[in-house]
């Protein structure tokens, strides 16, 4: 019996509960006398009004990106030394050439000091050589000179054979000696090439240790501090070459064989209002086994207040569709009921619709219209 009183309770809680409810969107519009009543519902006569459209257009796949530089160069040391300043922070705008970092260079001073005595010392060396050689060409010369007199006074009998023997024994010791002589003077003039390869290595090393910008630009981030140890292959600044971004978003692999290199696009990018013109210039031909997603970049305009990192939406068309338009300013919103004056018959009264997306001023009707229905404006 007592269950029975609570179920009568709740179900009168209830039934009052949607009498004001309905109350409440009632009392929400205008009611004034001379009004038309349809259902028990009055409703003002609207004095702007508008037709619902039927209009055709186009669905979009978002594949959703992230707004990069064109050209982002990552700066990077090409000797192991330890970093003693850093010239520029995040934000910096830099010009071509300009010091960025610089580290430590003792010890490719040191080298290049040794490789300017290396050379020296085979300077020093190639001009021994040379004075050996004249030296052996003379002894060559005496000595060949000799040999052809003896022979001339052995034909003659002037000489004995053994003395033509010794005269020819000194001629080849002599030749020998020059060829001696000049072997080492091209090995001098090695070493002097070797010496010189070696002040231009110990220079490029030196100037390696000033690392300076390819190109001009903006630092996106600085990643060493001084007292920090640079190695090759460890980047230090990241750079953002001047000039235009890109949009590089994640296209699904059912989408990609719509678009190509050189196709024409939209995308929306954070925070500007309107669509931008885009075009595809690369395509990586390669998914990401876990999302099934294609990195897909396309070129943005110049100046338009872009920054690398912004949020940006890549639009695909997918198809043709029709839909039921109306003015925003027709959608009364009361919590979560949206509301219209619909004219019926000459007759105005109120209608529950459901609306999707906003386009250029109007919004699409999902449910409660079916086109050209004549409705109010709020307002």
């Amino acid at each position: 019996m007592k269950l029975n009183k609570r179920l009568i309770l709740i179900s009168a809680a209830i039934g009052i509960g949607v009498i004001l409810i309905v109350m409440f969107v009632v009392s929400s519009f205008k009611i004034s006398p001379g009004l038309e009543k349809v259902s028990g519902i009055k409703r003002d006569i609207p004095s702007n009004t508008a037709r619902a459209e039927i209009k055709t257009i186009t669905e979009w796949y978002e594949a959703v990106g992230t707004v990069r530089p064109h050209t982002e160069i990552r700066i990077e040391a090409q000797v192991t030394a330890q970093v003693t300043d850093v010239k520029v922070n995040h934000g910096d705008k830099v010009e071509k050439n300009q010091l960025l970092v610089v580290l430590d260079s003792r010890q490719f001073l040191s080298r290049l000091d040794q490789a300017r005595e290396g050379l020296k010392i085979a300077n020093a060396a190639k001009k021994k050589a040379s004075q050996a050689k004249i030296s052996a060409q003379a002894a060559m010369s005496e000595a060949a000179s000799a040999y052809k007199r003896t022979k001339t006074y052995f034909e003659s009998q002037a000489a004995t054979a053994q003395d033509l023997e010794q005269s020819e024994s000194a001629f080849l010791q002599a030749q020998a000696g020059l060829n001696q002589a000049e072997e080492s003077l091209t090995a001098t003039a090695a070493g002097i090439r070797h010496a010189e390869e070696v002040i231009k290595e110990a220079e490029f090393a030196l100037e390696y240790t000033k690392i300076k910008a390819p190109e001009t630009g903006e630092v996106l981030k600085r990643l060493v501090e001084p007292g920090d140890l640079a190695l090759p292959g460890k980047p230090l600044v990241i750079l953002q070459a001047s000039g235009a971004l890109r949009l590089e978003a994640n296209v699904r692999e059912g989408m990609i064989s719509q678009i190509g290199p050189g196709t024409k696009l939209q995308a929306s990018i954070d925070p500007q209002d309107d669509n931008i013109d885009v075009t595809v210039e690369e395509i990586v031909p390669y998914a990401d086994p876990e999302t099934r997603t294609f990195i897909v970049k396309v070129s943005l305009p110049m100046d338009i207040g872009l920054y690398p990192g912004m949020y940006g939406k890549l639009l695909i068309p997918v198809e043709e569709v029709r839909i039921v338009a109306i003015p925003q300013s027709a959608v009364k919103q009361i919590g979560q009921l949206e509301l219209v004056s619909v004219k019926v018959d000459e007759i105005w009264t109120i209608r529950y619709i459901k609306t999707g997306k906003k386009i250029d001023g109007l919004v699409e009707v999902l449910s409660g219209l079916s086109g050209n229905e004549i409705i109010g404006l709020e307002g």
